[in-house]
């Protein structure tokens, strides 16, 4: 499991989204991103069909899964 409380790039509030973490200053959660990677999805793609997500956002959810990963 990912703790996602050490990425900036991230927040939580109860009364967002059920709570799920989702992108800084957004309603956009962040499984959002990797279902639609999974489902074939580019970056440049997600980011088009969320404009509130900003390249920064995402490049540091998926460096810091990528650690998360490294250290499990």
């Amino acid at each position: 499991m990912i703790n996602w409380s050490q990425c900036t790039a991230v927040e939580r509030n109860p009364a967002k989204v059920s709570g799920a973490w989702v992108f800084k200053g957004t309603r956009v959660p962040v499984k959002a991103l990797f279902e639609n990677l999974e489902g074939g999805a580019t970056v440049d793609q997600f980011l088009e069909w969320f404009p509130g997500v900003e390249r920064a956002q995402v490049d540091a959810v998926l460096e810091h899964a990528q650690r998360s990963l490294e250290t499990a």
